[in-house]
């Protein structure tokens, strides 16, 4: 297949990532699928794209007119054969689980046509670890991409069952939405800037769950030294604290790490009380006003 051939895109997972690769894709003339089993989940992500793509418009990035276009290409879905029919290229977005993901790419894999272009959008997750479930191993690949309305950066990383002309192609179709990609030789878990993220957070989380320092003082301590717009906790409200303590549960328990545990005990905490980070309004810092923010949140001065 050549990324000339690639029409229609199917998005699994309505989510944060979801929705906004949905959008970058529709954006740059592709038909999109997007597909999610909750139809509660669809319909946030709907109302979602409408802000996002006036979000879009507002910064330049697109007119108008070329933003109303990009919604009308994205089609909601909650039935798995009518949003796989026809689809050339899937990006997946589910949560973190080796296992949901062999599932799902498996269940995907019965639907969609043998030339379709399985990619992930795993954080921290390997390709391997659910090659051989997705039933094309072969077309595998990770694509993973950061917080799309603020960066292009996005990876790409086969597994070594991968055909190079699978990983080739994802990254023709990276270029071709705009993306600049990152082409990993080998798999490492959180590719390239994740995985300095990942020891970024590490570090924060283990200074507020082993009573050191709270989190304010943590993200405080980060700006005043870096001259930074934002700390680690104000970021992990950014990407969801739900994600983040899956995450840190899911490799506190693989690798046996007590710390991990102590740092994934310390988000759940936040999980618990429904405080999601900026998607729910309340995460470490409440929304649409941190505090991290505000003028004299570094200096420790009140407004």
């Amino acid at each position: 297949m050549r990324v000339e051939d690639i029409k229609k895109v199917l998005i699994l997972g309505a989510g944060t990532m979801g929705h906004q690769i949905g959008f970058l894709c529709a954006s740059h003339g592709f038909e999109v699928a997007l597909f999610d089993v909750d139809q509660g989940v669809l319909d946030k992500a709907m109302a979602r794209l409408e802000k996002l793509a006036d979000r879009m418009a507002r910064r330049g990035a697109m007119t108008q007119d070329q933003a109303r276009a990009a919604l009308a290409r994205v089609r909601p879905f909650t039935d798995p054969a009518e949003a796989a029919a026809g689809a050339d290229l899937i990006s997946e977005s589910v949560p973190e689980d080796p296992r949901l993901k062999g599932r799902v790419f498996a269940q995907f894999h019965a639907l969609c046509p043998p030339r379709t272009v399985f990619t992930t959008n795993t954080s921290t997750l390997v390709p391997s670890m659910f090659a051989s479930e997705t039933g094309r191993p072969e077309r595998l690949v990770a694509l993973h991409f950061h917080d799309v309305a603020l960066t292009n950066i996005v990876d790409v990383m086969p597994h070594p069952g991968t055909d190079p002309e699978a990983t080739a192609l994802v990254e023709r179709f990276a270029e071709a939405i705009g993306q600049i990609p990152i082409v990993l030789s080998r798999e490492n878990p959180g590719y390239v800037f994740n995985t300095m993220l990942s020891e970024w957070f590490k570090a924060a989380q283990s200074l507020a769950a082993n009573g050191v320092a709270e989190p304010r003082d943590v993200d405080r301590a980060w700006m005043g030294v870096m001259h930074a717009p934002v700390g680690p906790f104000g970021i992990m409200d950014t990407v969801g604290l739900d994600t983040v303590w899956k995450i840190t549960e899911f490799w506190a328990k693989k690798l046996g790490d007590p710390q991990a545990q102590r740092n994934a005990d310390f988000m759940k905490s936040y999980v618990d009380q429904g405080r999601l980070g900026v998607k729910t309004s309340h995460g470490v810092y409440d929304y649409p006003d941190p505090d991290w923010g505000k003028p004299g949140f570094v200096e420790g001065k009140k407004d």
